[in-house]
Formats: structure tokens, C-alpha cells, sequence
């Protein structure tokens, strides 16, 4: 077997284990699905958690700004890593902040929550007049269409400096390789942004693991 022959093998792999991953259920519910950090529920994949932690220790960063918290169990596993760090806070958006992320926040004094959509010029206002210059990972993780994703990637790419990371989430919809019907989402809106922006470029080492919800979607910043 050749090194292209492999490859391909390799990608009908995953994509299968994807594919089961998203369909099977237990009790009825989804697995992927099922995934709590302290009793949060988590829409995250746990190696895209691993890879998280992985880059949290070696960036170290000042704030971690997420868009679309949810259940608020995103925002509790970043608050928990920086608490193990010693250092670094969590910004979280979100157009309808959730009890369970209220919890969350006034569990972990790391996190400050803004409440409105992510591309509201004042919510953005806010998170610039919160980062202040200082070291951000960004986190898109809100509305998945293809327009919001791109708009809110040209918005806060500010934030992320040299060699830092802007995280585009669930750019396996849309067939990548699940929910073929969904339409343009996160994929299209990160092959767009690298059309017109030549700073940041997709660390694909991020993808190690194989199994991400976030293919294409880690994206370190390289020039200024």
C-alpha cells in the first residue's frame, strides 16, 4: 500500500468513526452530546478538549474569549485549567445566557459573561475594553451559518496576537463529514477568511488526534 492509499484509508476511518460517534445514543440520547466537565454539559469533542489544554499550557494566555457558551461547561473547563495555571481569565457571549452558564460563572470568579449577539459592535466594545492589549485565545462557538461565522472572525482576529490561536468551532457540519445537508457553515467560513487574510494559517498538528469537531478550524496567527 502506497502513502496516498494509506491517506485515503486513513480519512474513511475517521469519517466512518465520526459519523458513528454523532449516531449512536445511549438511553436515547446522543453521545456526542453526553460529554459534562463538574457537572456541565460540554458540545465538545474530549480530544478537542485535550488539544485545548495542551495549547492553554503552552500559550498561557491572559483571557480566553469564547462566543456561544451554551450549557456553560465550556467556559467551567477553561476556568478550571487557568485556576491549575495560576493565571488567565474567560470572557463568554452569548445572545441567551443559559441558568447552567450563570452557575458556571458565579462559580468560577475567572469568568465575566456578556449577554447579546457576538457581532453587536457593543458587545465587541466590551470584550476590547476586557482584553486591553493582553495575550486572548479566541473561541467561535455561536451561530454556525457561514455570513455570522466569517463576520465574527474579521471581528475578533484583533485579538489574537503573533503566534496565537483562533479556534472556529463545529466546521464538521456540512459534510465535514456530518450533516451534509446544513448548508455553508464554520468550513465555508474558514476557507473564506483565508482567502482575504494572510496572517493566520491552520495548524493542522492541532488535529493529531484525528477525531475533531473543528477540522481546518485551528488557526494560529503567524504575521502581524
Amino acid at each position: 500500500m502506497d502513502k496516498e492509499e494509506y491517506l485515503a484509508q486513513l480519512s474513511r476511518a475517521v469519517d466512518n468513526f465520526h459519523q458513528i460517534y454523532y449516531n449512536v445514543t445511549f438511553d436515547g440520547k446522543p453521545v456526542w452530546n453526553m460529554t459534562h466537565w463538574m457537572g456541565y454539559l460540554v458540545h465538545k469533542c474530549p480530544f478537542d478538549l485535550w488539544i485545548y489544554q495542551e495549547l492553554f499550557f503552552g500559550i498561557k494566555p491572559d483571557v480566553i474569549v469564547e462566543s456561544g457558551v451554551a450549557r456553560g461547561g465550556g467556559i467551567a473547563y477553561y476556568a478550571s485549567l487557568c485556576a491549575m495555571m495560576g493565571k488567565g481569565e474567560i470572557i463568554g457571549i452569548d445572545i441567551d445566557l443559559t441558568d447552567e452558564a450563570r452557575r458556571a460563572a458565579a462559580q468560577f470568579p475567572s469568568i465575566t459573561l456578556i449577554e447579546g449577539s457576538s457581532t453587536d459592535p457593543d458587545v465587541v466594545d466590551k470584550v476590547r475594553r476586557i482584553v486591553n492589549g493582553r495575550n486572548t485565545i479566541v473561541i467561535l462557538d455561536s451561530d454556525h451559518k457561514m455570513e455570522h461565522v466569517l463576520k465574527e472572525m474579521q471581528l475578533y482576529k484583533e485579538f489574537v496576537p503573533l503566534g496565537g490561536f483562533m479556534i472556529v468551532e463545529d466546521s464538521n457540519i456540512n459534510g465535514h463529514p456530518i450533516y451534509e445537508g446544513y448548508g455553508p457553515g464554520p468550513y465555508e467560513a474558514i476557507e473564506a477568511f483565508l482567502k482575504m487574510n494572510d496572517d493566520f494559517a491552520i495548524d493542522k498538528y492541532c488535529e493529531k488526534f484525528m477525531m475533531t469537531f473543528n477540522p481546518n478550524g485551528y488557526l494560529r496567527r503567524i504575521s502581524e
